[in-house]
């Protein structure tokens, strides 16, 4: 991805599933930079806080190195893809055990400066 598109973030493997974070961010995808900051703010999903600091990171990066005006930026992408898994044992019964999947995700998030309104 280049950076002409707009200003990206990156959080690398954060310790949420990817099911479960991209259900927050399809809920943010082609907003307005202040208005899905403060979406992700009054949510309590746990994904919420982790996709709202990568999006506050991508608005800095677009503010500080391209010199965007903050109050024109959209989240034009965000993807959640997956990352490694870490894998842990838990005992069961009669000496056995089962395999236990913590997943993890890759949340990428790039803003873009709009030159029509927001939602």
């Amino acid at each position: 991805m280049s950076n002409q598109n707009g200003a990206r973030a990156v959080l690398r493997t954060a310790r949420i599933s990817p099911q479960k974070a991209r259900l927050v961010a399809d809920q943010v995808r082609g907003l307005s930079a202040e208005r899905a900051v403060n979406l992700l703010r009054f949510s309590d999903k746990k994904a919420a806080h982790m996709i709202r600091k990568v999006v506050e990171s991508a608005i800095a990066n677009a503010e500080n190195n391209q010199g965007a005006d903050v109050d024109e930026l959209s989240v034009t992408t965000i993807m959640v893809d997956e990352g490694p898994t870490l894998k842990r044992f838990m005992a069961r019964a009669k000496g056995r055990g089962t395999r236990i999947l913590k997943r993890t995700s890759h949340i990428t998030v790039v803003v873009g400066e709009t030159t029509g309104k927001g939602k």
